[in-house]
């Protein structure tokens, strides 16, 4: 479906029209006009929080606080966490099944069954043994859709934002709005389509989406007193810039100014504010956090790539084509998103075979 037909059915206000599109692209190198793009709405909105349909929440501590309780959690059911061990292979037996993984230390650990939460292109092509993996499989995880048009910028500043369209009050505090998710250059749909047809030609669009985040409003722990951290999730850039020209210091640059001149028209000050910024596009999010293409969904959200399709025709079960290798991650059934799904169904579906091993 596309998300256009499913926003004019509903709704008549272009911007609000155009903010609730932004859950429809995010993450995804597609525009409103997509076939398909409905879906990724929805998969953002049918979700709950605390009883909350369609809500979403801030971690207080940051993202990595939501990693801590995981692994505490684990840790008191006897889990081992070996944090910065890169792992270089899964180690298979005679028999072709998953014994453990080899560290790029050269530490073997062995184990019944190993999960994996890296991306299936991580998993499959990088520490799989190739031979031992079916052909067509191969084929079809390299084939898999990752382009991401994501770049993440993080943000230090020394005061708190005020917006022409709704100004601070003078001792600085914040407002509700400061409070939520805020949605600048979305006037209208087309403004994300020509976001979009920038970037397919190569080009950061100059004029970019961006979804704008005070997270230090709700978790002052972020940032000293009177300082804020902003957190800025902006698209469309392309992973390889027209003429095959390199993501270096200039060209990320560029565009984080592209960022903050936009920002600027809405924000009088905010440059000003600055402290400090940090440019993830998407070959620094590859690299950093190993997802591929730069895409937070470790695979694009596309029709051909859910459900029974991802990460391949016939694998979407988390069983790989080697026994006692799963895949846990967002590359696996339902997809992307901070919900925990697909862990969970992994860990059920690994438990029934471990039962029967």
């Amino acid at each position: 479906s596309l998300l256009g037909q499913i926003l004019d059915h509903w709704f008549e206000s272009e911007p609000l029209k155009a903010t609730l599109a932004t859950d429809a692209v995010i993450g995804a190198m597609a525009s409103p006009h997509t076939p398909g793009s409905g879906y990724v709405l929805l998969h953002h909105v049918m979700g709950e929080l605390e009883g909350r349909r369609g809500a979403w929440g801030y971690v207080a501590g940051g993202m990595g606080a939501l990693s801590q309780a995981i692994a505490h959690a684990a840790a008191a059911q006897g889990a081992h966490i070996f944090a910065e061990k890169a792992v270089c292979h899964v180690l298979l037996g005679r028999d072709g099944r998953a014994q453990g993984v080899a560290l790029e230390d050269g530490t073997e650990v062995r184990s019944k069954l190993v999960l994996s939460n890296a991306s299936p292109q991580i998993t499959f092509l990088e520490l799989t043994p190739q031979e031992q993996l079916p052909k067509d499989f191969v084929q079809q995880i390299q084939q898999v859709d990752t382009r991401s048009p994501v770049t993440k910028i993080n943000v230090a500043v020394d005061r708190l934002p005020s917006f022409l369209a709704a100004p601070n009050a003078r001792d600085g505090w914040p407002l509700p709005h400061h409070q939520c998710s805020i949605h600048l250059n979305c006037e209208g749909t087309h403004l994300l389509h020509q976001a979009f047809t920038e970037a397919t030609h190569g080009h950061p669009s100059s004029r970019p989406m961006i979804e704008l985040c005070i997270p230090s409003v709700l978790d002052p722990g972020l940032a000293p007193q009177g300082c804020h951290v902003v957190s800025l999730f902006t698209q469309y850039t392309p992973s390889m810039l027209a003429g095959e020209r390199p993501w270096d210091e200039q060209a990320r640059n560029a565009y984080a100014d592209t960022v903050f001149d936009c920002i600027e028209a809405y924000a009088p000050g905010f440059k000003a504010s600055v402290i400090g910024r940090d440019i993830l596009t998407p070959p620094d999010l590859e690299r950093i956090f190993g997802l591929p293409g730069g895409n937070i969904f470790h695979g694009g959200m596309s029709l051909d790539q859910l459900y029974f399709a991802r990460p391949a025709p016939s694998y979407s079960g988390y069983r790989s084509p080697i026994p006692g290798l799963y895949l846990c991650g967002s590359g696996a059934h339902p997809g992307g998103g901070v919900m925990g799904a697909a862990g969970r169904n992994a860990a059920q579906v690994a438990l029934e075979d471990f039962r029967h091993l």
